[in-house]
């Protein structure tokens, strides 16, 4: 186990290496390899773990009863998941976690980061101080989510989400995690018609894009 990579992740941010080898037992951790495509979690589950991403990428996933898919998020190396479903047991899981590649997913159970050890371990309170904060920025980006599908025309939701990746990356040309599919699960619209309306956008010299980097040649046309 990479305790210096651990170090660096979210969670344990302001504990050091040696310090999370020394939580390891009363944490009970445990690591699980996926292949791509592998489903992680199912909607429907109850849970007690939440996942830290140790290599590879997930897609957070919800299906209607009418089979219509949405991607809210995609996340890789670092990055935690589930914990909040971790943290109310009793309630099932809305999504559902897919492995986006081959991955490598370390699992803590919740219950041992909110309960004292015997030890007595001073490590405990950055561990819900960072979990608190994580949850919280979680909640930030369904709100961005749900900003960026609020718009009617496909025109509309593409532009939200490129202006914001735009000023996320400081940059006009920026990569985006999703390919033509999620991309268009994520903004809950037809992968066709999304393709058109890039095409459109391309031809109308606003956007230049070559599989999922987009440049962003005309900022004022993006925002009519």
């Amino acid at each position: 186990m990479d305790f210096n990579f651990l170090a660096k992740v979210p969670l344990f941010r302001g504990i050091l290496p040696q310090e999370i080898e020394a939580m390891k037992d009363c944490l009970h951790l445990f690591e699980k390899k996926y292949k791509k495509n592998d489903v992680i979690y199912y909607a429907g589950d109850s849970i007690r773990t939440l996942g830290i991403i140790l290599s590879g990428n997930v897609s957070i996933e919800h299906d209607d009863i009418w089979g219509n898919k949405s991607i809210l998020d995609n996340i890789g190396p670092g990055q935690v998941f589930a914990e909040t479903y971790a943290c109310v047991p009793e309630a099932p899981l809305m999504v559902s976690v897919i492995a986006d590649s081959d991955c490598s997913i370390l699992f803590i159970d919740v219950a041992h980061i909110l309960q004292m050890c015997t030890k007595s371990c001073n490590y405990h309170s950055k561990l819900i101080r960072n979990l608190l904060i994580i949850s919280a920025q979680k909640n930030l980006n369904l709100s961005r989510r749900i900003f960026h599908t609020s718009a009617k025309s496909i025109r509309g939701r593409l532009s939200s989400y490129l202006s914001y990746q735009a000023t996320k990356q400081g940059s006009y040309t920026f990569l985006i995690p999703f390919n033509r599919q999620q991309l268009a699960d994520y903004l809950s619209v037809d992968r066709s018609a999304l393709s058109n309306e890039i095409s459109k956008m391309q031809k109308d010299g606003i956007l230049k894009v070559s599989k999922n980097q987009f440049t962003i040649l005309d900022v004022k046309a993006l925002d009519s």
